[in-house]
């Protein structure tokens, strides 16, 4: 299933998405373990918070890196990995 870019994408209940000092990045926590993220990662999920669309969270990311070019596919990979991993859900 290939999300749209109406979805708004959320973690699933029992994930935590935090900045972890100690690791120097972000990490998903929940019950059986944690998921080191990569800068790319950690910033896509930071822009989950159950309001977002796909579209508003590609729009805030390619607004916060300019540089990076068209970021669609991408982020839209990212999140269907992340679907597939049982992290999020969509609404």
């Amino acid at each position: 299933m290939e999300i749209a870019m109406y979805q708004v994408p959320r973690f699933r209940r029992g994930f935590r998405f935090q900045w972890e000092p100690a690791q120097e990045s972000y990490v998903l926590l929940y019950p059986e373990g944690m998921v080191k993220l990569n800068a790319s990662a950690g910033a896509i999920l930071d822009k989950l918070d159950g309001q977002r669309s796909l579209a508003d969270i590609v729009a805030s990311l390619e607004q916060q890196f300019p540089d990076a070019g068209p970021l669609e596919k991408d982020v839209s990979d990212f999140l269907q990995e992340a679907l597939q991993q049982h992290w999020i859900e969509l609404s």
